[in-house]
């Protein structure tokens, strides 16, 4: 890489690391605290992944997904997941028009830039997987026709920890999907008497637009771009490998501990 290109990738960067301290900025305007569920948020955006947020109810985490969609003025939708949820009710489906006698496409609410599928782990294997799929493939097929979903495409599934009763828990090869999992804590006293003040009248603070969608796009693409070191390269390699062979790695303690090691989609991640 010559050394003018270098030059013009961190002129690009430096700019944008500005737009990104502006969006954090916003975003902390309305959250209070929840730092890495913030910064979690971003980096998954980034790195065009999506993120599994675990933790129990009333933690801010719908708060969190609604304000960074307002920041980018992008669409946003939450489809909360129940047991008698279809895949259908997802991704949309074929309706038959007497008038005509033909078939007309309904998209289901998964076209969307920014989806909230809150509680995840309510809705059976097939719901779970049709969302997945949309996930990996970044489009939907109804009626044997492929339709591509918006970008950016950014999924923020939740599920509740302290409750199983009555749920369908994500298998593992379903949760390697998600580029992070975003353990959401309790607030300490102090950010609880802010959320308090902050919360607790009749106007709480709205976030404003800092980013339109498409600057998502420009900032995904420049991601990309960033120079890894080799060393970094053969270390998340190494990593990886110590997953699936602790004993070669020098961990042989924790050899009966795991089960699988991690997949080349971690290495990626």
């Amino acid at each position: 890489m010559s050394r003018e290109t270098v030059e013009r990738l961190e002129s690009e960067i430096q700019q944008s690391s500005g737009d990104l301290r502006r969006l954090r900025e916003q975003m902390s305007s309305v959250l209070v605290g929840q730092e890495e569920l913030r910064d979690g948020l971003l980096r998954a955006l980034l790195c065009d992944g999506h993120v599994l947020i675990e933790g129990v109810p009333g933690l801010a985490k719908t708060l969190a997904a609604r304000t960074l969609s307002d920041c980018l003025d992008a669409s946003f939708t939450r489809i909360q997941f129940t047991p008698d949820l279809l895949p259908a009710d997802l991704t949309g489906t074929m309706v038959f028009q007497p008038d005509s006698g033909t078939f007309t496409t309904r998209r289901g609410p998964v076209f969307s830039q920014m989806i909230l599928a809150d509680e995840i782990n309510r809705a059976p294997a097939k719901v779970q997987s049709a969302l997945l799929e949309a996930m990996q493939e970044s489009q939907v097929t109804i009626g044997g026709k492929s339709h591509p979903l918006p970008r950016p495409f950014f999924v923020m599934a939740t599920q509740n920890p302290i409750e199983q009763e009555g749920t369908y828990p994500l298998p593992e090869a379903q949760v390697d999907r998600f580029l992070l999992k975003l353990l959401v804590d309790y607030p300490t006293a102090d950010q609880e008497k802010e959320i308090l003040s902050r919360m607790g009248g009749h106007s709480p603070p709205a976030a404003e637009k800092v980013l339109p969608p498409e600057k998502i796009l420009e900032l995904q693409l420049l991601t990309d771009r960033v120079v890894v070191e080799e060393s970094l390269v053969d270390y998340m390699v190494r990593l990886v490998e110590a997953t699936r062979y602790p004993a070669a790695a020098g961990l042989a303690e924790l050899d009966e501990l795991i089960s699988y090691g991690a997949s080349p989609r971690a290495t990626l991640a």
